[in-house]
C-alpha cells in the first residue's frame, strides 16, 4: 500500500495505506527540531545516557511544493520533508541541527509491537523504550531485591526497557509499520495514547513506513526489507544441543546424557578455549583457538562426532583478552579501535579483565576477524556453529577506522558483528549448514545473523527476567523480521544465591522442546546450580522432552520453509495466524508455533493447572490428553511436570503427528 502527503489547511497529512499516521498543523506541529550533547557513562555493558539540550524548535511553518514540505520556524527554514517510496526523507537544512521530535497520532486502545526483542512487554503501549543496544540488566525490576542489589554493586539492575537488540521499528494495531532509519540513540514514547513521540539524537534520513491489509503480510514486508534467514539446517532442530563446558568431561557426559536415551544432534562448549575464572563465575579465556590443554586431540574428536550425526558448537565474541597472542596479531596489524587521544588500542573492562576492540570499519581487519580467527582457528577444524556473542559493548569516546561518530556506531555494530560471522560461514561454503547464534541485534542483523537468543536470564521464574521473557523476546523479534528464537534452557545468571531448582530446568525444558532449537547452558556459575544430568528425574524429563523436539522436525521442517517464503517467524504472536480473534492481540505469555499448535508454557512456579487462550476460527485437541475444545475460549488445563499445555489445530496436516507425540 502506498504513503500519502496530502497538503490541508494550515498543514498536511502523512498516512499509510489508510493509517493517519502524522498530522501537522500550525497550532500543533508534528515535527521538532533542535541542538543537544550527550553525556555517556558506560560501565561494563551498562549504559547511563543523558542529554544535554541546547534548544528545541516548534517547526509550526509548513511550505508544501509538489512533493516536497519545507519546514520553518520564524520565516528560518530548517527541514525539509519528501515521500520518496514508502519513506519520508528527511534533510536538515541547518547543519547544527541534531534533534529530532516526531509526534504521530494515536488513539485510544491502540497497540504497538516490536521495538527489537523486548524481554518484558510486547506490546509497548504506556511505556517509553529508549533504543540502545546494551547488556539487558540482572532483575530489570526495580522493586526487586536482585535489582538493587547489582544496581548497587556492579550499576547493572537494568530496566524493563534495557535489551541487547533495540531496534527502532513497530507495528501498530491499526495495520501499519513505522521504522526509524538510523543507528543514532531513538527513543519511543507510547505514554499519551493520542500522542506517541519519537526522539532522535539525529536528524535521520529517513522514516519508513509499512502498510498491509493484515499483519502477516506487513511483517513478510519488514523481513524482506531487514534480511530473511536461510532454512535451518534439520541437525539444529532434530535433536537437542547439550551444552557443556566441562573440559573433556564434556564427552564423557554426553555419552551418560545418551545412553539414557536423549536425541542430541550438538554438542556445544563454549569453554573450547580455555576457562577464566572470575568473581562473577567460570568465564572463558577470550582469545580464539583451541585450548590444548581442555580440549585435547579437537579436531579429531570433531571428526569423530560427525561420523555420528552430532556436531560441535563453541563460542566467540569481538573482542581479544590483552593476554592473548591474537590481541598482540591484531594490535600489530593496526586491526584494533584506537583513544580518541592517542594512537594505542582502546582497552575495555569486561570485569576482571581487559580486552581490545576489533575495527570492524577497516575492512582488512574484518577479513582477518572471518579468515583468520572463525575461518582457520573455528570452520576449518570443524566447528558447525557457535554463540557469536557480545556486540553491545562498543564505546561511544572511540576512534574507529572510517571515522564514524561513536554515537552512531555503537547501535551499529552488532550487525557488522553479525555480518563478520556471516561473511566466515560463506567463505566456507557453508551457508545454511553452520550456524551461529547471536544476542546483540539492531536494524539489518536478520540479513546476516541466522538465529537468535534471548540473552542471560536469571535461572528463575521472574516476572522480568526469568523463563517468562523468553516468550516475549521471540514475539517482539519475531514481529521486526526475525524468522528463529531460542533461549538458555535453564537460564544463565546466577548470583546472589539465587540458583536453579528442578522445576524450573524441567519447565525450561518444556519450552525448549517447542522452540526451533533446544539447547542447554550450564549458566555462570555451573559447580553452584543444578545440570541436567545432577538429578535422575530431571534427566529422564529432559530424554522425554528430547523426543518431542525430534518428533516435532517435520513440522519445523515445514515451518522452516514457510520463514523463507513469508517472512513468518516460527514461534509467533497469534495474532499473526488468528488477526479477526482480537483476544489474541494482547496474548504475551503464550505462543502460535506456526499456525497448527499453540503453546502455553508454565512459567510460574508450584503450578499444577494452567491457562489458555484458544483462537477463534478452529477446533483444538490438547496434545496429552486429545480432549477437544472450540476456539474462541479460555480453558484451563492440567499442567503437571511433563505435559506442558500445547494444544493443535484438529484440522491440521500433522494432526496424526501431533497425535502420535501426545500418544508416547
Amino acid at each position: 500500500m502506498s504513503i500519502r502527503l496530502q497538503a490541508v489547511t494550515g498543514g498536511f497529512d502523512v498516512l499509510a495505506g489508510d493509517a493517519l499516521v502524522m498530522r501537522h498543523r500550525v497550532e500543533a506541529p508534528a515535527l521538532f527540531v533542535g541542538m543537544g550533547t550527550p553525556r555517556v557513562d558506560m560501565y561494563r555493558g551498562n549504559y547511563f545516557l543523558e542529554d544535554r539540550l541546547a534548544e528545541r524548535i516548534a517547526l509550526r511553518e509548513a511550505v508544501i511544493e509538489g512533493g516536497r514540505v519545507t519546514l520553518s520556524a520564524n520565516g528560518r527554514a530548517l527541514l525539509a520533508l519528501t515521500v520518496e517510496g514508502g519513506a519520508l526523507a528527511l534533510e536538515a537544512l541547518d547543519p547544527t541541527l541534531n534533534r529530532l521530535w516526531l509526534t504521530t497520532v494515536g488513539e485510544a486502545g491502540e497497540r504497538f509491537w516490536g521495538g527489537g526483542e523486548q524481554m518484558s512487554y510486547v506490546d509497548m503501549a504506556g511505556r517509553r523504550f529508549p533504543m540502545w543496544t546494551s547488556e539487558p540488566g540482572v532483575g530489570r525490576d526495580k522493586s526487586t531485591l536482585m535489582t538493587f542489589q547489582c544496581d548497587r554493586d556492579h550499576r547493572s539492575g537494568g530496566d524493563y526497557w534495557n535489551t541487547n537488540y533495540p531496534q527502532p521499528t513497530y507495528l501498530s494495531s491499526r495495520r501499519y509499520a513505522l521504522h526509524v532509519d538510523t543507528t543514532a540513540y531513538s527513543c519511543f514514547d507510547f505514554r499519551e495514547a493520542a500522542a506517541p513521540e519519537i526522539e532522535i539524537w539525529e536528524i535521520p534520513s529517513r522514516i519508513e513506513l509499512f502498510a498491509g491489509d493484515r499483519f502477516a503480510a506487513i511483517v513478510d514486508q519488514l523481513s524482506l526489507r531487514f534480511g530473511r534467514q536461510p532454512q535451518l539446517p534439520a541437525w539444529a532442530y532434530s535433536g537437542a544441543i547439550l551444552g557443556l563446558k566441562d573440559g573433556t568431561r564434556s564427552f564423557e557426559r554426553m555419552e551418560a546424557i545418551l545412553d539414557a536415551g536423549a536425541v542430541v544432534t550438538g554438542l556445544w562448549c563454549e569453554d573450547w578455549v580455555g576457562l577464566r575464572v572470575t568473581s562473577f563465575g567460570k568465564r572463558l579465556f577470550w582469545d580464539w583457538k583451541a585450548n590444548e590443554a581442555r580440549y585435547p586431540g579437537l579436531r579429531q574428536k570433531i571428526a569423530e562426532l560427525n561420523d555420528r550425526g552430532i556436531r560441535f558448537m563453541g563460542y566467540v565474541n569481538p573482542y581479544l583478552a590483552v593476554d592473548g597472542t591474537q590481541y598482540v596479531e591484531a594490535a600489530e596489524a593496526g586491526y584494533l579501535a584506537l583513544k580518541l587521544d592517542a594512537d594505542e588500542p582502546y582497552i575495555v573492562d569486561f570485569g576482571e579483565f581487559d580486552c581490545g576492540i576489533v575495527d570492524f570499519t577497516n575492512p582488512a581487519a574484518a577479513e582477518w576477524f572471518a579468515d583468520r580467527v572463525i575461518g582457520r582457528e573455528m570452520l576449518d577444524i570443524g566447528l558447525s556453529g557457535w554463540m557469536a556473542d557480545f556486540g553491545e559493548y562498543l564505546p561511544t569516546d572511540v576512534r574507529l577506522h572510517d571515522g564514524s561518530d561513536g554515537m552512531l556506531a555503537h547501535n551499529a555494530w552488532p550487525t557488522l558483528w553479525a555480518e563478520v560471522n556471516a561473511h566466515a560461514v560463506a567463505s566456507r561454503g557453508r551457508t545454511g549448514d553452520a550456524v551461529f547464534f547471536m544476542r546483540a541485534g539492531f536494524t539489518g542483523v536478520g540479513a546476516h545473523c541466522p538465529l537468535l537468543w534471548a540473552g542471560d536470564q536469571c535461572v528463575d521464574f521472574s516476572r522480568h527476567d526469568g523463563i517468562g521473557t523468553v516468550i516475549r523476546a521471540a514475539l517482539s523479534s519475531g514481529l521486526v523480521g526475525n524468522a528463529y528464537h531460542h533461549s538458555d534452557l535453564g537460564g544463565y545468571t546466577s548470583l546472589y544465591d539465587n540458583v536453579r531448582t528442578p522445576e524450573l530446568l524441567m519447565r525450561w525444558s518444556e519450552l525448549s522442546a517447542f522452540s526451533p532449537v533446544m539447547r542447554s547452558h550450564e549458566g555462570n556459575r555451573p559447580d553452584s546450580n543444578l545440570q541436567l544430568d545432577g538429578d535422575a528425574a530431571v534427566l529422564a524429563h529432559f530424554v522425554a522432552m528430547t523426543k518431542v523436539h525430534a518428533a516435532l522436525a517435520p513440522y519445523v521442517a515445514s515451518l522452516s520453509a514457510e520463514a523463507a517464503t513469508t517472512g513468518l517467524p516460527l514461534q509467533r504472536a497469534m495474532f499473526l495466524d488468528y488477526e479477526d480473534d482480537a483476544a489474541c492481540w494482547g496474548v504475551e505469555t503464550q505462543f502460535a508455533y506456526g499456525r497448527d499448535l499453540i503453546v502455553a508454557p508454565v512459567i510460574e512456579a508450584g503450578a499444577e493447572r494452567w491457562r489458555a487462550y484458544l483462537p477463534e476460527g478452529a477446533e483444538w485437541r490438547h496434545l496429552w490428553s486429545g480432549e477437544a475444545f472450540h476456539g474462541g475460549t479460555r480453558v484451563e488445563v492440567a499442567a503437571p511436570i511433563g505435559q506442558p499445555p500445547v494444544f493443535y489445530r484438529s484440522d491440521s496436516d500433522f494432526a496424526s503427528l501431533f497425535a502420535s507425540i501426545g500418544a508416547a
